[in-house]
């Protein structure tokens, strides 16, 4: 069991970083576009890529939990 989970966990803590770096990404790009613009109302797309991203790693965050939930419920 264990050889599966653990793989499992890798996985999913990589596509954390994954979209924590996509997410991070878009709000730079949010950033410079208002510097630039002087406006916020310009940089909507990137807003929502930026929400996009960042629900996606919270998404992953909760299974990574359950994983390790379920290898410390197994290893006792």
């Amino acid at each position: 069991m264990n050889y599966v989970l653990i793989p499992a966990l890798l996985v999913l803590m990589g596509l954390v970083a994954f979209s924590l770096i996509k997410g991070i990404i878009a709000f730079l790009k949010t950033t410079k576009i208002d510097l630039e613009t002087g406006e916020g109302s310009t940089a909507t797309d990137m807003q929502l890529a930026q929400n996009k991203a960042m629900f996606a790693r919270i998404k992953y965050q909760g299974l990574a939990i359950a994983v390790v939930a379920i290898l410390l419920a197994v290893s006792r």
